[in-house]
């Protein structure tokens, strides 16, 4: 079995995500499983911190907000009118913007209603946080073919087709 993470490797990880003050983001209730590689499945930089590590091994790995899910951007608040949405809306919904070309856009969440205006927030609810990556190295072993030519994960809490 193989032991240390290289390239093409599917990595699972027990991991914790706390914010700068200690406040849990992410208890890690179930395992992260990734391909290895240059995949985008994780953050680059905690891949990075990764590569090389054996089954077993523990490290914490801060990201700024610009290495994790971005710097807040104030553009990426938007005041529209009630009546472009349904009846329904309510304060933490979320909306997926498609562009004009029919590709997906962003997701915007509602953060606020008042007086006929619904404000959106295009930005990830995280952006502008850093974060703190507590993980520990569960399992490695070698992706297969099949796995490397679709650049991700399949079965057990990969993607299933």
């Amino acid at each position: 079995m193989q032991n240390q993470i290289v390239k093409n490797s599917v990595v699972t990880l027990n991991y914790t995500v706390f914010d700068p003050d200690g406040a849990v983001i992410d208890d890690g209730k179930h395992p992260l499983v990734y391909l290895h590689g240059g995949y985008d499945g994780i953050f680059p930089l905690l891949e990075e911190a990764l590569h090389g590590k054996a089954v077993g091994e523990r490290l914490q790995v801060k990201l700024q907000p610009e290495d994790a899910f971005g710097d807040y951007d104030e553009d990426l608040i938007l005041v529209e009118d009630a009546e472009l949405f349904p009846d329904n809306i309510e304060v933490g919904m979320s909306f997926e913007r498609v562009s004009d070309d029919g590709e997906e856009d962003m997701i915007y969440h509602v953060t606020d209603i008042a007086d006929g205006k619904v404000v959106v927030d295009g930005n990830h609810p995280l952006a502008g946080i850093a974060l703190m990556f507590d993980v520990t190295v569960a399992e490695v072993r070698a992706a297969t073919s099949e796995e490397i030519a679709h650049g991700h994960v399949h079965g057990a809490g990969g993607h299933h087709h």
